[in-house]
């Protein structure tokens, strides 16, 4: 399976076909190699530039893969421009074509072949050239690591939807707290979703794993389910799965409560493209809770 490193260099390269500075003069169009760039929004690209061949235009975009939220996969510390690593490049059509004044034709004709643009990541550097070719060049193949990942993209994974404890709740010191979480394809899963190019397809299946939850009084509890829910029966017994006892006030925090923040472990199996594998995603919600004494009467 490929790693991270190579998703991210594979989807800068598909990025970088959006990465030009074009300067239109005449008939004759040059693109110069572009090293620092600014991100613009999807959809911009060397169609744009060209689409007049009268104007002189900017088309930037920075290597780097989108989406959301952490990817706690970890790769081996290297940048998707380590020049110690082979460049990857992809070869597109360009379309518009360039007039057949243009010089990028160098003497033949769009009846015999057509113009092409690369884009490379060579080393700390992006690189683009013009080319003509007879035939169309060989498509780069699909890495079904890149469309697990937007796949998983795709999904909109959050943080713990916490049904227990309630902000507003009250809660007190030496009763046994019951938390729990309320279950849906976003926040706890399980989540499918599909990402395709050319004829591979990779499905990927996200579901949440554990959930730890930090008390704000120094302790943490990690819980493998959801939690049970509490039902007026269970009188002060503990929750069989998931839960906690504070054995001192949230008097002495900040604002009188204490923070307490849930964070879910998604799991995500994949499988397309004659390959399978496994990522990792994780998300977090916050919240306060206040933990008072229970005032005896005499």
């Amino acid at each position: 399976m490929a790693g991270p490193d190579r998703y991210s260099k594979v989807d800068s390269v598909r990025r970088l076909r959006r990465v030009a500075v074009c300067v239109v003069a005449a008939s004759s169009l040059t693109f110069l190699p572009v090293a620092g760039a600014h991100a613009v929004p999807d959809g911009g690209g060397v169609g744009d530039c060209m689409g007049s061949f009268s104007d002189i235009c900017v088309i930037a975009e920075v290597p780097g893969h989108p989406g959301s939220g952490d990817h706690s996969q970890d790769g081996d510390g290297k940048s998707p421009g380590d020049s110690a690593e082979k460049p990857v490049c992809e070869a597109t059509l360009m379309d518009p074509q360039p007039p057949a004044s243009s010089d990028l034709w160098k003497g033949h004709t769009p009846g015999d072949g057509a113009i092409y643009m690369r884009a490379c990541l060579t080393g700390p550097d992006n690189a683009i050239d013009i080319f003509w070719a007879a035939d169309p060049p060989a498509e780069a193949p699909v890495d079904p690591a890149v469309l697990a990942r937007q796949a998983v993209d795709k999904m909109t994974l959050l943080g713990p939807d916490i049904a227990s404890p309630q902000a507003a709740g009250k809660y007190t010191v030496g009763v046994p707290m019951w938390m729990w979480v309320n279950r849906s394809a976003t926040s706890y899963g399980p989540n499918t979703a599909s990402a395709s190019a050319g004829a591979v397809t990779v499905t990927a299946t996200a579901k949440v794993s554990k959930i730890v939850w930090r008390m704000g009084d120094g302790s943490s509890v990690t819980c493998n389910g959801p939690g049970a829910r509490y039902q007026a029966s269970q009188g002060l017994n503990p929750s069989p799965t998931c839960g906690h006892v504070y054995d001192k006030t949230s008097a002495g925090s900040s604002g009188g409560r204490y923070p307490l923040t849930a964070t879910s472990t998604w799991t995500i199996d994949w499988q397309g493209g004659g390959e399978t594998g496994q990522l990792t995603e994780i998300r977090q919600t916050n919240m306060t809770v206040s933990i008072g004494e229970l005032q005896v009467v005499r």
